[in-house]
Protein backbone atom coordinates (compact mmCIF):
# COMPACT_ATOMS: atom_id res chain seq x y z
CA UNK A 1 0.00 0.00 0.00
CA UNK A 2 1.46 3.35 -1.05
CA UNK A 3 0.72 6.14 1.42
CA UNK A 4 0.66 9.85 0.68
CA UNK A 5 -0.08 13.04 2.56
CA UNK A 6 -1.06 16.46 1.20
CA UNK A 7 -0.19 19.61 3.15
CA UNK A 8 -2.97 22.11 2.45
CA UNK A 9 -1.16 25.31 3.39
CA UNK A 10 -2.30 28.94 3.32
CA UNK A 11 0.70 31.07 2.30
CA UNK A 12 1.13 34.68 3.47
CA UNK A 13 3.35 37.55 2.36
CA UNK A 14 6.29 36.51 4.56
CA UNK A 15 8.45 33.82 2.93
CA UNK A 16 10.19 32.83 6.18
CA UNK A 17 6.84 32.31 7.88
CA UNK A 18 5.63 30.22 4.94
CA UNK A 19 8.72 28.02 5.01
CA UNK A 20 8.55 27.57 8.77
CA UNK A 21 4.90 26.52 8.56
CA UNK A 22 5.56 24.22 5.60
CA UNK A 23 8.50 22.57 7.37
CA UNK A 24 6.41 21.77 10.42
CA UNK A 25 3.55 20.41 8.30
CA UNK A 26 5.91 18.25 6.22
CA UNK A 27 7.34 16.69 9.39
CA UNK A 28 3.83 15.90 10.63
CA UNK A 29 2.64 14.69 7.21
CA UNK A 30 5.68 12.45 6.73
CA UNK A 31 4.73 10.20 9.63
CA UNK A 32 3.69 6.90 8.04
CA UNK A 33 3.80 8.35 4.51
CA UNK A 34 5.80 7.44 1.41
CA UNK A 35 5.10 10.76 -0.33
CA UNK A 36 4.28 14.27 0.90
CA UNK A 37 2.78 16.82 -1.53
CA UNK A 38 2.57 20.62 -1.21
CA UNK A 39 0.33 23.01 -3.20
CA UNK A 40 1.08 25.49 -5.98
CA UNK A 41 3.11 28.59 -5.00
CA UNK A 42 3.18 27.51 -1.36
CA UNK A 43 6.02 29.89 -0.45
CA UNK A 44 4.33 33.11 -1.61
CA UNK A 45 0.90 34.64 -2.22
CA UNK A 46 -0.56 33.81 -5.63
CA UNK A 47 0.04 37.29 -7.06
CA UNK A 48 1.83 37.76 -10.38
CA UNK A 49 3.52 40.95 -9.20
CA UNK A 50 5.19 39.04 -6.33
CA UNK A 51 6.53 36.04 -8.21
CA UNK A 52 9.80 37.65 -9.29
CA UNK A 53 10.70 38.89 -5.80
CA UNK A 54 9.98 35.45 -4.27
CA UNK A 55 11.79 33.51 -7.03
CA UNK A 56 14.75 31.21 -6.38
CA UNK A 57 17.29 29.46 -8.59
CA UNK A 58 18.47 25.87 -8.41
CA UNK A 59 20.74 25.12 -6.66
CA UNK A 60 20.32 27.57 -3.82
CA UNK A 61 17.53 29.53 -2.21
CA UNK A 62 15.86 29.22 1.17
CA UNK A 63 12.81 27.34 -0.12
CA UNK A 64 14.76 24.73 -2.06
CA UNK A 65 17.15 24.20 0.84
CA UNK A 66 14.19 23.71 3.18
CA UNK A 67 12.55 21.19 0.83
CA UNK A 68 15.73 19.16 0.36
CA UNK A 69 16.39 19.19 4.11
CA UNK A 70 12.81 18.24 4.99
CA UNK A 71 12.86 15.30 2.58
CA UNK A 72 16.19 14.09 3.99
CA UNK A 73 15.38 14.67 7.66
CA UNK A 74 12.04 12.88 7.40
CA UNK A 75 13.22 10.18 4.97
CA UNK A 76 10.28 10.87 2.64
CA UNK A 77 9.64 11.47 -1.05
CA UNK A 78 8.61 15.12 -1.33
CA UNK A 79 6.77 16.83 -4.19
CA UNK A 80 7.41 20.44 -3.22
CA UNK A 81 4.26 21.98 -4.63
CA UNK A 82 5.51 24.78 -6.84
CA UNK A 83 7.53 27.94 -6.38
CA UNK A 84 8.63 30.78 -8.65
CA UNK A 85 11.88 29.51 -10.16
CA UNK A 86 14.42 31.92 -11.65
CA UNK A 87 16.46 30.68 -14.61
CA UNK A 88 18.43 33.52 -16.15
CA UNK A 89 15.98 36.28 -17.03
CA UNK A 90 12.98 33.94 -16.95
CA UNK A 91 10.67 32.98 -14.09
CA UNK A 92 8.92 29.60 -14.15
CA UNK A 93 6.19 28.08 -12.00
CA UNK A 94 8.07 24.93 -11.01
CA UNK A 95 7.52 21.81 -8.95
CA UNK A 96 10.72 20.33 -7.49
CA UNK A 97 10.70 16.70 -6.32
CA UNK A 98 13.21 15.44 -3.75
CA UNK A 99 14.07 11.90 -2.75
CA UNK A 100 14.22 10.58 0.83
CA UNK A 101 17.95 11.32 0.85
CA UNK A 102 17.35 14.97 -0.04
CA UNK A 103 18.56 14.65 -3.63
CA UNK A 104 16.70 16.37 -6.47
CA UNK A 105 14.86 13.73 -8.51
CA UNK A 106 13.40 16.11 -11.07
CA UNK A 107 11.23 19.15 -11.70
CA UNK A 108 8.23 20.17 -13.77
CA UNK A 109 7.70 23.66 -15.13
CA UNK A 110 4.05 24.59 -15.61
CA UNK A 111 3.27 24.24 -19.30
CA UNK A 112 -0.09 26.02 -19.58
CA UNK A 113 -0.24 29.54 -18.19
CA UNK A 114 -3.29 30.90 -16.41
CA UNK A 115 -4.27 33.94 -18.51
CA UNK A 116 -7.99 34.50 -17.87
CA UNK A 117 -10.71 37.07 -17.32
CA UNK A 118 -13.43 35.30 -15.36
CA UNK A 119 -16.90 36.36 -14.37
CA UNK A 120 -16.74 37.61 -10.80
CA UNK A 121 -13.88 40.00 -11.42
CA UNK A 122 -10.95 37.56 -11.50
CA UNK A 123 -8.38 38.84 -14.00
CA UNK A 124 -5.09 36.94 -13.86
CA UNK A 125 -2.31 37.07 -16.45
CA UNK A 126 0.30 34.56 -15.37
CA UNK A 127 2.27 35.08 -18.59
CA UNK A 128 2.99 38.67 -17.53
CA UNK A 129 5.61 37.19 -15.19
CA UNK A 130 5.87 33.44 -15.85
CA UNK A 131 7.42 31.62 -18.81
CA UNK A 132 5.88 28.34 -19.98
CA UNK A 133 7.65 25.01 -19.54
CA UNK A 134 7.96 22.54 -22.39
CA UNK A 135 8.79 19.16 -20.81
CA UNK A 136 6.52 16.21 -19.95
CA UNK A 137 7.79 14.95 -16.60
CA UNK A 138 7.51 11.40 -15.23
CA UNK A 139 9.89 10.32 -12.46
CA UNK A 140 10.78 6.77 -11.45
CA UNK A 141 11.02 7.23 -7.69
CA UNK A 142 11.78 3.60 -6.91
CA UNK A 143 8.39 3.12 -5.28
CA UNK A 144 6.03 4.63 -7.86
CA UNK A 145 6.20 6.30 -11.26
CA UNK A 146 5.25 9.90 -10.56
CA UNK A 147 3.79 12.20 -13.21
CA UNK A 148 3.78 15.95 -12.61
CA UNK A 149 1.43 18.75 -13.66
CA UNK A 150 0.57 22.12 -12.13
CA UNK A 151 -2.92 23.63 -11.70
CA UNK A 152 -4.09 24.94 -15.11
CA UNK A 153 -2.24 22.02 -16.73
CA UNK A 154 -5.09 19.84 -15.42
CA UNK A 155 -7.46 21.30 -18.04
CA UNK A 156 -5.46 19.81 -20.91
CA UNK A 157 -6.12 16.07 -21.33
CA UNK A 158 -3.39 15.70 -23.95
CA UNK A 159 -0.71 16.29 -21.30
CA UNK A 160 -2.21 13.70 -18.95
CA UNK A 161 -2.35 11.09 -21.71
CA UNK A 162 1.33 11.73 -22.43
CA UNK A 163 2.16 11.34 -18.74
CA UNK A 164 0.27 8.05 -18.67
CA UNK A 165 1.91 6.73 -21.83
CA UNK A 166 5.29 7.52 -20.28
CA UNK A 167 4.41 5.26 -17.36
CA UNK A 168 2.87 7.49 -14.68
CA UNK A 169 0.98 5.54 -12.02
CA UNK A 170 0.22 8.58 -9.87
CA UNK A 171 -0.08 12.12 -11.23
CA UNK A 172 0.50 14.88 -8.69
CA UNK A 173 -1.11 18.26 -9.39
CA UNK A 174 -0.17 21.15 -7.09
CA UNK A 175 -2.98 23.64 -7.72
CA UNK A 176 -4.66 26.83 -6.65
CA UNK A 177 -8.16 27.01 -8.14
CA UNK A 178 -10.26 29.97 -7.01
CA UNK A 179 -13.85 30.43 -5.82
CA UNK A 180 -15.13 30.69 -9.41
CA UNK A 181 -13.32 27.76 -11.02
CA UNK A 182 -12.98 25.58 -7.91
CA UNK A 183 -16.64 24.76 -7.17
CA UNK A 184 -17.32 24.19 -10.86
CA UNK A 185 -14.31 22.21 -12.04
CA UNK A 186 -11.72 21.22 -9.39
CA UNK A 187 -13.11 17.81 -8.45
CA UNK A 188 -14.64 17.27 -11.89
CA UNK A 189 -11.29 17.66 -13.63
CA UNK A 190 -9.38 15.60 -11.07
CA UNK A 191 -11.78 12.70 -11.42
CA UNK A 192 -11.94 13.03 -15.21
CA UNK A 193 -8.16 12.98 -15.66
CA UNK A 194 -7.92 9.94 -13.35
CA UNK A 195 -10.69 8.08 -15.21
CA UNK A 196 -9.43 9.08 -18.68
CA UNK A 197 -6.03 7.59 -17.97
CA UNK A 198 -6.78 5.02 -15.28
CA UNK A 199 -4.22 6.49 -12.88
CA UNK A 200 -4.19 7.73 -9.31
CA UNK A 201 -4.30 11.50 -9.02
CA UNK A 202 -3.46 13.76 -6.07
CA UNK A 203 -4.57 17.40 -6.40
CA UNK A 204 -3.02 19.61 -3.70
CA UNK A 205 -4.61 23.02 -3.09
CA UNK A 206 -3.64 25.99 -0.97
CA UNK A 207 -5.91 26.60 2.01
CA UNK A 208 -8.57 29.27 1.75
CA UNK A 209 -7.88 32.76 3.10
CA UNK A 210 -10.79 35.17 2.70
CA UNK A 211 -8.47 38.14 3.27
CA UNK A 212 -6.23 37.26 0.32
CA UNK A 213 -6.37 39.12 -2.99
CA UNK A 214 -6.65 35.67 -4.65
CA UNK A 215 -8.88 33.36 -2.64
CA UNK A 216 -8.01 29.67 -3.02
CA UNK A 217 -10.73 27.04 -3.19
CA UNK A 218 -9.06 24.45 -0.98
CA UNK A 219 -10.54 20.92 -1.00
CA UNK A 220 -7.39 18.98 -1.89
CA UNK A 221 -8.29 15.46 -2.97
CA UNK A 222 -6.97 12.06 -3.98
CA UNK A 223 -8.69 10.01 -6.69
CA UNK A 224 -8.23 6.37 -7.73
CA UNK A 225 -8.16 4.96 -11.31
CA UNK A 226 -11.93 4.27 -11.20
CA UNK A 227 -12.66 7.91 -10.36
CA UNK A 228 -13.47 7.29 -6.71
CA UNK A 229 -12.42 10.06 -4.32
CA UNK A 230 -10.29 8.36 -1.68
CA UNK A 231 -9.80 11.46 0.48
CA UNK A 232 -10.99 15.06 0.40
CA UNK A 233 -9.95 18.08 2.48
CA UNK A 234 -12.03 21.01 3.62
CA UNK A 235 -11.27 24.71 3.13
CA UNK A 236 -8.68 25.43 5.82
CA UNK A 237 -5.15 24.32 6.62
CA UNK A 238 -4.89 20.60 7.21
CA UNK A 239 -2.98 17.45 6.36
CA UNK A 240 -4.89 15.07 4.11
CA UNK A 241 -3.84 11.42 4.19
CA UNK A 242 -4.66 8.65 1.74
CA UNK A 243 -3.65 5.05 1.01
CA UNK A 244 -3.27 3.98 -2.63
CA UNK A 245 -3.81 0.28 -3.39
CA UNK A 246 -1.51 0.16 -6.42
CA UNK A 247 -2.92 -3.19 -7.52
CA UNK A 248 -6.03 -1.23 -8.58
CA UNK A 249 -4.09 0.03 -11.60
CA UNK A 250 -3.83 -3.43 -13.13
CA UNK A 251 -7.33 -4.44 -12.07
CA UNK A 252 -9.01 -1.40 -13.62
CA UNK A 253 -6.91 -1.45 -16.78
CA UNK A 254 -7.48 -5.14 -17.39
CA UNK A 255 -11.25 -5.02 -16.80
CA UNK A 256 -11.76 -1.82 -18.86
CA UNK A 257 -8.80 -1.71 -21.28
CA UNK A 258 -9.14 1.88 -22.50
CA UNK A 259 -5.47 2.37 -23.24
CA UNK A 260 -5.37 -0.73 -25.45
CA UNK A 261 -8.50 0.35 -27.33
CA UNK A 262 -7.13 3.69 -28.48
CA UNK A 263 -7.35 4.22 -32.27
CA UNK A 264 -3.98 5.84 -32.78
CA UNK A 265 -4.20 4.97 -36.49
CA UNK A 266 -7.00 7.54 -36.74
CA UNK A 267 -6.03 10.17 -34.20
CA UNK A 268 -2.73 11.11 -35.82
CA UNK A 269 -4.24 11.70 -39.25
CA UNK A 270 -7.12 13.72 -37.79
CA UNK A 271 -4.86 15.97 -35.73
CA UNK A 272 -2.55 16.50 -38.71
CA UNK A 273 -5.52 17.56 -40.86
CA UNK A 274 -6.78 20.01 -38.21
CA UNK A 275 -3.31 21.47 -37.79
CA UNK A 276 -3.01 22.09 -41.54
CA UNK A 277 -6.37 23.84 -41.57
CA UNK A 278 -5.64 25.78 -38.39
CA UNK A 279 -9.09 24.65 -37.22
CA UNK A 280 -9.30 23.78 -33.53
CA UNK A 281 -13.08 24.10 -33.24
CA UNK A 282 -14.01 20.61 -34.40
CA UNK A 283 -16.08 21.67 -37.41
Amino acid sequence: MFKLSICQIGPVGDKKANLSRAGRMISDAARDADLVVLPEMFNCPYQADLFRSFAESWPGGDTLAMLAGAARDNGVLLAGGSIPERDGDRIYNTCFVFGPDGSLLGRHRKMHLFDVRLAGGIDFQESATIAAGDQVTVLDTGKINLGLAICYDMRFPELFRLLTLQGAQLIVVPGNFNLVTGPAHWELLARARAVDNQVFLAAASCARDQASTYISYGHSLVVDPWGTVLARAGEGEQILRAELPLEELDRVRSSLPLLRHRRTDLYGASFALLNRKGDYRGH
